[in-house]
């Protein structure tokens, strides 16, 4: 990713845990990434351009933690808890997160149409993050199939296919509902190896 573009993400990310996003000013923006309002609109387009990068870039972010946490070397449920504690930790840390999570987007937040937008700019759409951004829904199914993969993998016990999807699933909906409730003493921890102590080995 360009450097101009990356402090540009990162100026808008710093403005919006500031002031809620309609108050937050594409030449302010641009002022502290240090770079002219015309490189930003060249970059994003429009200040919806910039949002949909934004809730993009923080979403790939989330999806590259969950792929450490399930790297882990350890077993299939130490793997499945680490990717739910960090889906709960980053929830909890990080707003932006916690409303693509859950669907429940705040008027202090961005909320971008989450299907593909059309674009008359020349800027790649890559760049300009026009095609669909994943849903609540989307992420469910997106990190089930990615602990599935791993956990499936070369050197990986073979357990029922069907199963271990149930099983992941359930991880991350257990996931999503400490996001929304979190848990008291023992946390998401104690809650995941609970619910597949039956389920997966050890």
């Amino acid at each position: 990713m360009p450097a101009a573009r990356e402090s540009l993400l990162d100026a808008a990310y710093t403005a919006l845990a500031r002031r809620p996003w309609s108050a937050v000013r594409m030449v302010d923006v641009a002022a502290a990434a240090g770079v002219s309002r015309q490189t930003l609109y060249n970059e994003f387009g429009s200040k919806e351009g910039l949002a949909r990068a934004l809730v993009r870039r923080e979403a790939d972010g989330y999806l590259a933690g969950v792929d450490r946490a399930l790297a882990t070397p350890s077993d299939a449920r130490d793997r499945l808890t680490a990717a739910a504690e960090w889906t709960a930790g980053l929830a909890r840390d990080n707003a932006l997160v916690r409303a693509m999570l859950t669907g429940c987007w705040s008027d202090r937040l961005p909320s971008p149409t989450l299907s593909a937008v059309p674009s008359s700019s020349a800027v790649p759409a890559q760049r300009r993050a026009d095609g669909p951004l994943p849903s609540p829904g989307d992420f469910v199914a997106i990190v089930r199939d990615r602990a599935v993969v791993v956990l499936t993998g070369p050197g990986a016990a073979k357990p029922d296919t069907a199963e271990l999807a149930r099983s992941c699933e359930l991880v991350v909906r257990l996931a999503l509902s400490c996001v929304a409730a979190p848990p008291g003493e023992g946390g998401v921890a104690d809650l995941v190896r609970s619910a597949l102590y039956r389920q997966l080995p050890g």
